[in-house]
């Protein structure tokens, strides 16, 4: 029998086939991919608009009360070319498809799945539900356990209407997955699942989620907010809110959680207030000004009930708006405490509804004038790849590039809720 060299089809498969089981995050979200772009190509810029279903109040009676109908979409924009490069020989094509999966491809595709998943979980940020307090840790006879933490989240979840259809996952920084397998070894679980904790460190499925470890979780360090922070202005609506009698120059971080006196949390679907006083993060970096005074930007938009009758509203977020001068809480700190948590680096785990976040990617153009070029989509993560391939003569090796074109976005942000510790 001949030799067989490998071919960029067969390359491109193996590169995908070994990007789907190095990522951890992103098989977790909900994928898109738009095949819109295969002709062209698609490049750095191009926008997918995400539609997002309607949320309706309905009616209790008889008589007929039409509602419009609020269509919105949330825009992917595709910003981010992911890809390696690498350069072979020719006698490197003569190794098996295993030999060179594991010699050449893998160590490359590594480096793309790692800045996929980063990018991912950076998104937690974006999240305004959230259990723990930063600088506390989740371990130690006077903090809360990590059975109460991960519970906590799954009531966030249920009160924001998160589906319970198997979809949820907890994905956790090293250190906390570490101390939950020894804290939770055998807690529920069958025996397959045990002998996974035991062998493999890790958890499986507890607690009403999916679990697994990513080392790219991220770390939010809170900002150094100082100052009596009172709400400005009563009746403010919206994504962002003016505050007051802060200490000049102090700032308040983007991933930063606020919460007001008063303002509670209400379920998405029946609009009931769930007792719990409404998380928002903050969107961007805030710097309280030589007054005292900043506008901070928030989500989700502050969205009362209406403000002449008091009926529900579809969308609505909270109970009521803040009242002027109503206390302002930094990670459900009072002002007296907020030097508890300012400053304070703490790491953060999410728990997860496959539809909060977003990954997508469509086709690359496929270049002319080179060696080789082969696409290939996966159809169970709908992750685009290409590769291209050209040929150094004086050297006899083939410069090689894999990439793949992705964007991320938050799609529905209440399905989400961080651990931070």
């Amino acid at each position: 029998m001949g030799n067989v060299f490998l071919t960029p089809s067969m390359i491109t498969l193996e590169a995908l086939s070994s990007l789907k089981n190095q990522l951890q995050f992103t098989k977790k979200v909900n994928r898109q991919y738009d095949d819109k772009f295969g002709k062209e190509g698609a490049k750095i810029g191009n926008t997918l608009n995400v539609r997002m279903p309607p949320r309706y109040v309905g009616r209790r009676t008889s008589a007929l009360a039409v509602e419009d109908i609020t269509q919105t979409s949330t825009p992917l924009v595709l910003n981010t070319q992911y890809g390696c490069d690498i350069n072979f020989t020719s006698a490197d094509l003569l190794l098996s498809i295993e030999r060179f999966s594991q010699d050449i491809i893998q160590p490359a595709v590594a480096s793309i799945a790692n800045a996929i998943d980063y990018d991912g979980l950076a998104l937690s940020a974006q999240i305004a539900n959230y259990v723990g307090t930063p600088g506390v840790d989740l371990t130690g006879a006077s903090s809360p356990t990590i059975t109460q933490a991960v519970l906590s989240a799954k009531v966030a979840l249920d009160n924001s209407s998160a589906p319970r259809d198997g979809k949820r996952y907890l994905v956790l920084d090293p250190q906390l997955e570490a101390n939950a397998v020894d804290a939770l070894k055998g807690l529920f679980q069958s025996s397959n699942h045990i002998k996974e904790q035991y062998e493999m460190g890790e958890m499986g499925t507890a607690l009403g989620f999916q679990w697994s470890m990513d080392q790219n979780t991220q770390a939010h360090t809170v900002g150094n907010l100082a100052g009596d922070l009172l709400v400005d202005d009563a009746d403010q609506t919206g994504s962002q809110i003016t505050v007051k009698t802060g200490t000049a120059g102090t700032k308040i971080n983007p991933g930063d959680i606020l919460q007001f006196e008063g303002v509670y949390q209400v379920n998405l679907q029946n609009r009931q207030t769930t007792g719990v006083l409404q998380p928002f993060t903050v969107t961007e970096l805030c710097t309280i000004g030589g007054d005292g005074t900043a506008t901070v930007k928030i989500a989700p938009p502050l969205t009362p009930p209406d403000k002449d009758t008091g009926d529900k509203v579809a969308g609505q977020t909270v109970t009521a708006s803040p009242a002027s001068g109503a206390k302002v809480y930094l990670f459900n700190k009072g002002t007296a405490n907020y030097a508890d948590v300012t400053g304070k680096v703490s790491p953060t785990s999410i728990a997860f509804h496959r539809d909060a976040f977003v990954f997508a990617t469509a086709d690359l153009p496929m270049p002319r004038g080179v060696d080789m070029a082969a696409r290939i989509v996966d159809p169970e993560t709908n992750i685009s790849m290409r590769l291209v391939r050209a040929y150094d003569v004086n050297a006899d090796k083939f410069p090689c590039r894999l990439d793949v074109l992705g964007g991320w976005a938050v799609l529905r942000r209440e399905l989400a809720c961080r651990i931070q510790r």
